[in-house]
């Protein structure tokens, strides 16, 4: 936050006044290339491996003990709980849960991938670059010298 505003409040701020006292720096962190995608592919297995050892399914049960949920809910229909709730109504398997839950995880990847792209005003980074903390520096470096 910058003066109490969010990110989305100043991007229409700076849209509607070029007077804002700031200059807004966008870098968006993603992969480079196909070895960098399966990277990312490897990471989200990772986290939804550890997303249901540490009880995303127990999770989704005491939500819907405990409040009124159904399916098209915005909550229920994160990724992940999406999952969860359909093997719950016996709608998947559960066998399938762990490949659901990581393949949408990868789609929702993609989507916010190719939208970042659309950002005219970001710049992209390897998020496994070695010099990555040296390639944010500079780029901060050269739009404070603008």
């Amino acid at each position: 936050r910058v003066e109490g505003l969010a990110r989305e409040g100043l991007i229409a701020t700076q849209k509607r006044d070029a007077t804002l006292p700031c200059t807004l720096l966008g870098i968006a962190l993603q992969p480079a290339d196909d070895a960098g995608r399966k990277v990312l592919h490897a990471r989200i297995a990772q986290r939804f491996d550890a997303m249901l050892a540490a009880g995303l399914v127990g999770e989704v049960e005491q939500l819907r003990a405990r409040y009124r949920l159904h399916a098209e809910l915005p909550s229920m229909r994160c990724v992940g709980y999406r999952q969860v709730w359909e093997v719950l109504e016996n709608i998947s398997p559960t066998s399938t849960l762990r490949d659901k839950g990581v393949f949408a995880t990868r789609q929702l990847a993609k989507r916010q991938i190719t939208w970042l792209r659309s950002m005219g005003w970001l710049s992209s980074l390897d998020f496994l670059a070695d010099d990555l903390l040296n390639a944010a520096t500079l780029h901060l470096e050269a739009a404070l010298t603008r």
